[in-house]
């Protein structure tokens, strides 16, 4: 009769396990969803603070763009302002100008280029060629 009671004893207390089980599990099932609702929230919160903060970021960064342009700007004619007042004029810049592309130009190219004025204040190369113009005319 022992060996009846154990085994009566083992069958109760499996039942009350299953039972603990089949009444424990959707808890669980519904606790467990919680949780990852839970944690997808937050991961979308967090996803979301990341964008605002790139998008700061990128409006920080043109904005700071923007104002380098506008100040190299300012620079760049302050510089032209000056070295035109500097060599008698605005037309006088634009001859220099003119010059100094001629020399860059030359210098890249591996050529020299010899710059005569005439009595029109063009190069020779110039004048030859709207002089050819003018006869074929």
């Amino acid at each position: 009769m022992r060996g009846f009671g154990i085994t009566i004893g083992a069958v109760v207390a499996a039942l009350i396990v299953l039972a603990l089980v089949m009444i424990g599990l959707p808890t669980y099932n519904v606790y467990s969803k919680q949780m990852q609702g839970k944690a997808a929230y937050e991961q979308a919160v967090q996803d979301r603070r990341i964008r605002v903060l790139e998008a700061q970021a990128a409006l920080d960064s043109a904005t700071l763009t923007a104002r380098a342009e506008v100040a190299r700007a300012r620079g760049t004619n302050e510089a032209n302002r000056i070295m035109a007042e500097s060599l008698g004029g605005p037309e006088n810049y634009l001859r220099w100008a003119y010059i100094d592309m001629l020399r860059e130009t030359s210098d890249k190219a591996g050529r020299e280029t010899i710059y005569i004025p005439t009595e029109a204040g063009m190069p020779v190369l110039e004048a030859g060629r709207v002089a050819g113009r003018q006869n074929a005319e």
